[in-house]
């Protein structure tokens, strides 16, 4: 059991219960500062239940995420997926096509899959809209997503 509270008290709960389980947190290696401050986020608040075994996935782009998620689930089936990813909007449409296959991917994949598979990519414009999202104004993403998959870990485990 755990209360997490993020740092704009925003996203609090307490008395979660969390079986033995594994959360896979899937990576890409663009902008990987940003990546690395997402990944600490999560991490902090999965760090908070010892029972939780965070295993670590880095592939080359957004678009790799849902493909990668897949792949694991068929051989390993973890408990919960954290999708984690920035893309910045350039001067080409690639970002909108980027953007609308990991958002439909990572959709498809939570439809289909019996673990629960969390968005955490941000999709901005500016790089500093990125670092808002990271414990600026707009609160953490990191710590978000994952307080998102306990949530679902924990709402699939009433249900049994």
């Amino acid at each position: 059991m755990a209360s997490i509270q993020s740092h704009n008290n925003l996203l609090q709960f307490d008395n979660l219960q969390i079986p033995n389980s594994q959360v896979v947190l899937i990576y890409t290696e663009w902008n990987e500062a940003i990546i690395q401050a997402l990944c600490e986020g999560a991490r902090k608040i999965l760090s908070q239940f010892p029972q939780i075994e965070i295993t670590e996935i880095c592939v080359p782009g957004a678009v790799e995420i849902p493909f990668a998620i897949n792949q694991h689930f068929l051989a390993k089936k973890a408990s919960a997926y954290i999708a984690l990813g920035c893309v910045i909007k350039g001067d080409t449409p690639h970002f909108d096509y980027v953007c609308d296959s990991v958002t439909q991917g990572v959709t498809l994949l939570n439809t289909q899959l019996s673990s629960p598979v969390i968005f955490g990519v941000l999709t901005v414009h500016t790089e500093q809209q990125a670092w808002d999202r990271l414990g600026g104004s707009h609160g953490h993403k990191g710590e978000e997503a994952a307080i998102a998959a306990l949530k679902m870990m924990a709402f699939k485990e009433s249900l049994t």
